[in-house]
């Protein structure tokens, strides 16, 4: 297996033959190894992207998909040695799981020895080798989906693509699922491109994100530069909490780069301070206790809230006056 896969799309756009532009033409490199997430809402291009780099949609003309120095463009998906993960699992039912895990390397005409080799491999990586023999109607969701991974990485693929695989299962699989996957895709060193919606997936698993919108991509780059630094209003808004305050609601506000009309800052990058103290004061018109963390709404202004993060065991009632301080203000060239 080629575990350096670098993929390259240049100029890549994808209008359907109704006249629905799905993609603006784009250029984007996804370097050997890594794990690349599209990011973005229903709809934005990013699982047309994927399905573009599978060999399952084609780019419009003139555009090109090259893996390494292979012009795959016109390869369809079976040609380009890439390994496929559904959110619908797509195994087939009639076979048991073994069968299904083997079904690529037994298409590629394996020996049978190799077969049972990386079979083996491949599921006691993923922990289903006790379920081999069984149906696939006889699996919970979470095996299922461990049973497509194997599947998918067992015939050694080039590039390996998942899109939205965990969208289906419940909130504490997911979180179990999401460990599971970023360990395989470390330990395989395999390029893998990832679409999701959910962003604490793209946090978790991405090397970098990159952020979609409307067809187009908005911003590239690493989970913590999308965070803290988002280029574009649809990134800052689209990512996490942000609160936008004007700079008049800002008592003292220097040392600060920022000139704007707007002061922007994550609930988390607060100080709670004496009264009198701050720099923005307000009452708390909602409380919530998120077990980690308590979620407070400030009413700041008369049409102005803002949203804070404070620690689990901080204890505060609806109508209380807090003052705080904004311990980072984000200076971003998105802000007017």
């Amino acid at each position: 297996m080629s575990a350096k896969t670098e993929i390259h799309l240049r100029q890549c756009g994808k209008t359907f033959p109704d006249g629905t532009r799905a993609l603006e033409p784009l250029d984007l490199t996804i370097a050997g190894g890594e794990t690349l997430v599209l990011l973005g809402p229903s709809g934005c291009g990013k699982t047309t992207l994927l399905r573009m780099i599978a060999g399952l949609e084609s780019p419009d003309r003139g555009g090109q998909i090259v893996f390494n120095d292979d012009d795959v463009t016109h390869l369809p998906i079976e040609k380009r040695a890439v390994g496929m993960v559904f959110q619908s699992y797509a195994l087939f039912p009639n076979m048991t799981v073994w069968e299904n895990v083997a079904y690529g390397l037994k298409v590629q005409r394996r020996p049978a020895a190799e077969i049972k080799q990386r079979v083996q491999g491949v599921m006691d990586m993923m922990q289903i080798t006790p379920l081999a023999d069984r149906r696939i109607n006889q699996l919970s969701g979470g095996q299922r989906q461990r049973v497509a991974l194997a599947r998918a990485t067992a015939v050694q693929p080039r590039v390996l693509l998942l899109d939205e695989p965990l969208t289906a299962l419940d909130a504490l699989l997911r979180d179990h699922l999401r460990v599971e996957i970023d360990t395989l895709l470390r330990t395989l060193g395999i390029t893998a491109v990832y679409v999701t919606h959910d962003q604490g997936e793209a946090m978790a698993l991405g090397d970098r994100i990159v952020v979609m919108s409307n067809g187009r991509i908005e911003q590239i780059g690493t989970p913590r530069q999308i965070y803290f630094e988002p280029q574009t209003d649809f990134v800052a808004d689209f990512i996490g909490t942000i609160n936008r305050v004007p700079s008049s609601l800002i008592a003292n506000d220097k040392g600060t780069s920022h000139h704007g009309p707007s002061v922007m800052f994550r609930p988390e990058d607060v100080e709670i301070v004496p009264v009198g103290q701050g720099e923005m004061e307000g009452h708390v018109v909602s409380c919530l206790f998120l077990g980690d963390r308590v979620r407070i709404v400030l009413d700041v202004a008369a049409t102005n809230t803002v949203t804070i993060d404070l620690p689990a065991r901080y204890t505060v009632e609806i109508g209380q006056k807090l003052a705080l301080v904004i311990a980072k203000k984000m200076a971003l060239s998105c802000v007017e």
